[in-house]
């Protein structure tokens, strides 16, 4: 007579080999996953004379999702998913709007605002920007005197939202830095208030710190509601996050 456990087909008392051996191996790991996920990583070239920083940099945009996910959208930057989270949050983007972007390049968020239907969008940016079907896009200081006409101008009107994903240039020096950081969002904030119809919304990018004391007292009293909100598209390791102030006061 045959033996049902030495058979091994599934009739016996004891499984296959196949199934033993599955049961064996045990559940995926979250160390299999990271083995998996580095057999598929983008490795980045060494190249004579490249700094450290650069390969880092380089091997940051080659493996970040939100890069390549950019690139098959159409988007002109990863940043763009940062507006389309801050909007699915707050809701401040709507059809028929008029839209100002401050420090636009390379073109990102006004993509994204003409995606949502705004009617007018101007972007601003001391660098060139390459041509947007449906944007005014002005290589220009928005601090100039005359950038709140400008815009307002070249818009029809007063702005609906202002938009400002500026960062400043940072020397390493925490206090210099703080300084420039809470500078900037202020010159924005000045910019939104000449340029804002009452009820608007002014969105801006603060780093930890950058709108404490003075200049938030100052927000408060100009709009309704002042939240900050950090996208799962800001890259963790980064301190930025960002200001949401809606219903200006005019």
């Amino acid at each position: 007579m045959s033996d049902d456990k030495d058979n091994n087909d599934g009739t016996g008392d004891e499984p296959p080999k196949e199934e033993r051996r599955r049961r064996r191996s045990g559940p995926v790991t979250k160390g299999g996953d990271k083995r998996a996920a580095k057999q598929f990583r983008t490795r980045v070239k060494t190249a004579r004379g490249r700094k450290l920083s650069s390969t880092r940099w380089l091997d940051r945009q080659l493996n970040d999702p939100y890069v390549k996910k950019a690139q098959m959208e159409g988007y002109r930057s990863r940043a763009a998913y940062k507006l389309i989270e801050l909007d699915e949050r707050f809701k401040f983007l709507r059809k028929g709007q008029r839209v100002v972007d401050l420090g636009s390049a390379p073109g990102g968020w006004v993509q994204v605002a003409l995606k949502k239907g705004a009617s007018e969008v101007v972007g601003i940016d001391l660098l060139a920007i390459d041509p947007i079907e449906g944007a005014t896009l002005f290589e220009k200081d928005f601090t100039d005197a005359d950038a709140p006409d400008l815009v307002k101008s070249a818009m029809g009107g007063a702005a609906d939202v202002v938009l400002s994903d500026l960062a400043p240039w940072t020397t390493g020096h925490k206090n210099t830095d703080h300084l420039r950081i809470v500078g900037l969002v202020e010159m924005a904030a000045d910019f939104a208030y000449d340029v804002l119809k009452p009820g608007g919304t002014f969105v801006a990018k603060v780093f930890q710190g950058g709108t404490s004391g003075e200049l938030l007292d100052q927000l408060k009293g100009r709009f309704e509601k002042c939240r900050h909100f950090k996208p799962d598209a800001s890259r963790s390791e980064s301190a930025e996050t960002f200001l949401v102030a809606t219903g200006f006061k005019g």
